[in-house]
């Protein structure tokens, strides 16, 4: 229940925002209102704002009503900044507009657009946005700029502050202001001329005071994001300017960021890497503070402790495990735009190296698939200590940086305190080149002794950094909640009062992400601490990161795998604290839909996992664990009779398919929204696209003395649909298939028994093992008597049930997908010409998680003379059956599907059912992807 003001600000927002977009259930504050790092807050309403107008009437009300308001983008942020006890303003949907300017020397974009977005949009013009943050996959360009992360390239010359030209702003009070518009300025000098002239009288009391303006550009020629940008007022005297630059890095507490226009760099086609092992972590780091005047992008540093966590993981160097314990590496890379230039630069490298002592010797490579290997290192650290921790503890990652001159000391110092706090495991790694360090260790804050270990370790480290190096307490990771409070303790008073006016001129109602970046609690870091309660071994390692959300398919419908977990987690504490609560049944009862119902179960997200946690996995536990034993013998039944069930189905869709030609498709239409409507969504809903039922597979005879054989299993899916009313071309997909197969001169070979066969996934996606694994069984024993025990290849043309086979029966069969099957085994039996089409194409997530979208990308190309690949699109979120049962899933997961594709004529994926799907909400009919190539060879 909503009280004051809260109340009065969610009527007063409703009238502007539908209410399906402001959220007050506990499942969906709890979920929605946690983000990656150790704090937990839990917000008292969510809303998703979804474009500037909406943001600018919600500021003027929360003005107004003297309501805090928090902005969150993508969650990822590792230090509080979107965590809060007040309202939470998302902006995950919508936001994704861009624009790219003349010679792509610029491209402006909204907050919502993932980072690793904007760079594909550059690619083509070999440009890319300066910031390179490690979670670029996952974080939002809102989050970039308003944390000014960096990375491990772009250094202090290529952040958001120095590559920043314009910006659109909405302050507290829900003005408007865009710097690139010169109505727009003259608009705000006229109402907020106060803003104006107290920033020129900022700058000035800083420029008459020559030690501080000093001490700020000394301060600001590392990495610093420890309170606000103020070298905007030393850099700059233009108001505006200053104004947009303290916008960077300032978290949400000066104003929302509903545009930025960046300049872009240039993105270098030619890389080179080597890994330096060096007897000590001095060592390293005076090599880190040479290289700084050498062609390198790139110079990370990773300690024994960071190269222990590693060791053992495939693809690695061999050798790690011998290494000394005081051994430190150096992972450096070198970029250029020519061949020539890299060589030229790894010799000056080389050159410039040629006294010192390293461990080992070592060698550039130019080899993608080499040096891929060596950047797995760095990038597995965060995974191998997340992995390593014990259950209900949390993963703390701190980042500092300090006079490059210094680093070699500085880092003993950092490896000396941990030893002192009992920090055991602790690697300290990062970018030396910038001065710049990081390290993760794991903390239990469900114990006061603990959390008291926790408080003394910072206060010693805040101490150490800022009065013996006076270093950056944060040098990309912003201030946060975990370094709040001791801004002043690095700044000193004089630049922290320019830093209290700066919030006092700008938020003087102090409304926006209060107890962020700057709080007088000198408590206030080891407060609102979040616990990581126990819940099941499948989800424990799981950091919260967030990750994971970018590829779910639920993401904008209910809840994202980190919610899932986060909720989980809750719900089981709850059952152990207090399970008679009325809290515990609200909470289970929502998450049955909003977490199990709807979720694909596609495992998309456990490869962005930094700890391999695999939600869908744990969704499919839970849903083994609600089987009841009237499902389990229900399934038991379908399993025995799977022959005439499946008859029964084709049966039907042919019925259905006469009646949707006699009667329409409104009719029908409304027909089975009614039936849906009545049997309380129970009924599968009707679309358009639905097919017809299949029909007898025929073979022509086969040729015994022929070698090149194939057994064929057309799955249960692909045998019992045939194509939807918007497909041309008639035949049923093991028509094509084998339409394909004897172009390349194979002969075909059926299983026996083809009609009670099936790979099992229906059942095992619903938590039906047994009748799963009998399934599993029956076709394992007739793909062995067909194959001759695994002489012949066998192929499935369903890529999700092929991946249930390759992970559930025996691994002496050789089991195959129509797109590895088609380039590797009938390489040179077909020749292809490239039709004069532009087509879709949709990597099914089964293609993704064998690794096959790259490939399929290429026989598609093969075929047609353009492919377009939309851009966003993972899992279509048909999940088997629930684009029928739940087809709100399908429908979000797909949103942005029509527009991307609209200049095609067809679009071609590799499963049936997520081709119904694909088809209604694209506007083309889709096909599997062998009907391509049967079109375009011979």
């Amino acid at each position: 229940m909503l009280t004051s003001p809260y109340k009065e600000f969610y009527e007063a927002i409703a009238a502007f925002i539908p209410k399906n977009r402001i959220y007050t259930d506990p499942l969906r504050l709890l979920a929605y209102g946690t983000d990656a790092s150790v704090y937990r807050l839990t917000p008292q309403l969510v809303v998703d704002a979804l474009d500037e107008a909406e943001i600018v009437q919600l500021m003027g009300v929360a003005d107004r009503l003297r309501v805090p308001v928090t902005f969150r983008a993508a969650g990822t942020s590792l230090s509080g900044q979107a965590v809060t006890d007040s309202v939470l303003v998302r902006i995950g949907q919508g936001w994704k507009n861009w624009r790219v300017g003349e010679q792509a020397e610029k491209i402006t974009l909204q907050p919502g657009i993932i980072g690793s977005g904007a760079n594909k949009i550059l690619a083509e013009f070999g440009k890319k946005i300066g910031p390179d943050p490690a979670s670029i996959d996952s974080c939002f360009i809102g989050g970039i700029f308003a944390n000014n992360a960096s990375g491990m390239c772009c250094g202090t010359s290529d952040n958001s502050y120095k590559t920043v030209l314009s910006t659109r702003m909405v302050l507290s009070d829900g003005t408007l202001v865009d710097t690139a518009d010169a109505k727009s300025r003259a608009a705000f000098a006229k109402t907020h001329g106060h803003i104006l002239e107290g920033l020129k009288n900022l700058r000035k009391k800083i420029m008459d005071d020559a030690a501080l303006a000093d001490r700020i550009r000394r301060k600001f020629k590392i990495k610093n994001t420890t309170g606000y940008s103020i070298n905007a007022l030393v850099d700059y005297e233009d108001p505006f300017e200053i104004l947009q630059h303290l916008m960077v890095g300032s978290e949400g507490t000066l104003g929302f960021i509903a545009e930025v226009t960046y300049r872009t760099v240039e993105e270098a086609p030619f890389k080179a890497s080597a890994l330096m092992l060096l007897p000590t972590i001095t060592a390293a780091c005076d090599l880190a503070s040479a290289v700084a005047t050498l062609p390198v992008s790139s110079a990370e540093l990773m300690d024994r402790a960071s190269l222990r966590s590693v060791e053992g993981t495939p693809g690695l160097p061999e050798g790690l495990d011998t290494l000394d314990d005081a051994v430190c590496s150096l992972l450096v890379e070198t970029r250029a735009s020519t061949k020539e230039e890299l060589d030229k630069n790894i010799a000056t490298i080389n050159d410039a190296f040629k006294d010192v002592q390293f461990v080992r010797p070592h060698a550039f490579t130019d080899k993608a698939e080499e040096y891929s290997k060596l950047w797995l290192i760095r990038k597995g650290i965060l995974a191998s200590v997340g992995g390593m921790r014990p259950v209900g503890t949390s993963i703390v990652i701190e980042d500092v940086a300090f006079p490059l001159e210094r680093l070699g000391e500085a880092a003993a110092d950092l490896q000396a305190l941990f030893a002192r706090h009992g920090y055991t495991v602790a690697p300290l790694f990062g970018h030396a080149r910038d001065g710049n360090l990081h390290f993760v260790f794991w903390q239990d804050f469900g114990s006061p002794t603990e959390v008291a270990r926790y408080a003394a370790f910072m206060d010693d480290f805040c101490k150490l950094i800022t009065e013996k190096y006076d270093g950056s307490l944060k040098a990309e990771h912003g201030t946060g909640r975990n370094v709040a409070p001791f801004v002043e303790m690095e700044w000193g008073a004089a630049a922290y009062s320019i830093m209290k006016s700066i919030k006092e001129l700008l938020d003087p109602k102090s409304i926006l992400n209060p107890g962020v970046l700057m709080n007088s609690d000198p408590q206030g870091h080891i407060k609102n601490l979040k616990p990581l309660y126990p819940a099941d071994e499948l989800v424990d390692k799981c950091m919260e990161c967030g990750f994971c959300e970018s590829v779910c398919p639920s993401r904008d419908l209910t809840l994202t795998p980190r919610q899932r977990i986060t909720a989980y987690r809750e719900i089981c504490r709850l059952r152990e604290t207090a399970p008679d609560s009325k809290e515990l049944k609200k909470l289970e009862k929502q998450y049955e839909y909003m977490a199990k119902a709807t979720c694909a179960a596609d495992s998309l997200c456990r490869p962005r996992c930094p700890a391999g946690v695999d939600t869908g996995v744990f969704i499919k536990s839970l849903r083994k664990k609600d089987a009841g034993n009237l499902s389990n013998k229900i399934a038991g039944s379908i399993a025995d009779h799977f022959a005439g069930t499946c008859r029964a189905m084709s049966l039907a869709l042919t019925g259905v398919d006469k009646l949707h030609r006699a009667l329409g498709s409104t009719f029908m239409e409304n027909g089975s929204r009614l039936l849906r409507c009545i049997t309380f969504n129970k009924a599968p809903l009707w679309n358009k696209d639905m097919p017809t039922g299949g029909s007898k597979i025929r073979l022509p005879e086969t040729h015994s003395a022929n070698p090149k054989r194939v057994v064929y299993f057309p799955s249960c899916i692909a045998r019992n649909m045939g194509p939807g009313e918007e497909h041309t071309d008639r035949r049923t997909e093991p028509e094509a298939v084998i339409s394909v197969l004897l172009k390349g001169g194979y002969d075909v070979i059926l299983p026996k028994n083809l009609d009670k066969l099936c790979c099992g996934m229906a059942f095992a996606s619903k938590g039906l093992s047994d009748a799963a694994h009998k399934k599993e069984k029956e076709l394992e024993a007739a793909l062995k008597e067909a194959s001759n025990n695994g002489q012949y290849p066998v192929l499935c043309e369903t890529s999700p049930c092929l991946l249930h086979m390759k992970q559930t029966l025996d691994p002496s069969l050789i089991l195959m997908e129509p797109i590895e099957f088609i380039l590797e085994k009938m390489d040179g039996c077909l020749k292809f010409t490239k039709l004069p089409k532009t087509i879709a194409l949709h990597a099914t997530c089964s293609v993704r998680k064998m690794g096959l979208e790259g490939k399929l990308e290429k026989l598609a190309k093969m075929c047609a003379e353009n492919v377009i690949v939309p851009d966003g699109i993972n899992c279509c979120g048909w999940a088997g059956d629930r684009g029928f049962t739940h087809p709100e899933l399908n429908e979000s997961a797909l949103k942005g599907l029509r527009m991307q594709v609209s200049t095609c004529e067809v679009g071609y994926s590799s499963s049936r059912t997520c081709q119904i799907g694909l088809s209604l909400h694209s506007g083309i009919p889709y096909y599997s992807i062998v009907f391509l190539v049967d079109e375009a060879s011979v």
